[in-house]
């Protein structure tokens, strides 16, 4: 019968300490708030502007002007 190859058991090396699974949280966590920061402000520049969106109807061949206006600034509540 052939013999099976165990995995290697590298405790030492491969062994991640509770310190380092926290460093590695804090900097996960300050990058999704960087994204998020720069997610609203992208949203705020775009939503003080007004919006037009021109489309023709396939059926009668008007043209359709749907228009967005966003004059709040989102927040959220507490």
């Amino acid at each position: 019968m052939a013999n099976k190859d165990k995995p290697s058991m590298k405790k030492h090396s491969d062994d991640i300490s509770l310190d380092d699974i926290n460093n590695r949280l804090e900097l996960f966590d300050q990058r999704l708030d960087n994204i998020d920061s720069v997610v609203s402000a992208v949203v705020e520049r775009v939503m003080s502007q007004p919006i037009t969106i021109s489309t023709t109807c396939p059926h009668c061949g008007k043209n359709l002007d749907i228009a967005l206006v966003g004059n709040r600034r989102p927040t959220v509540s507490k």
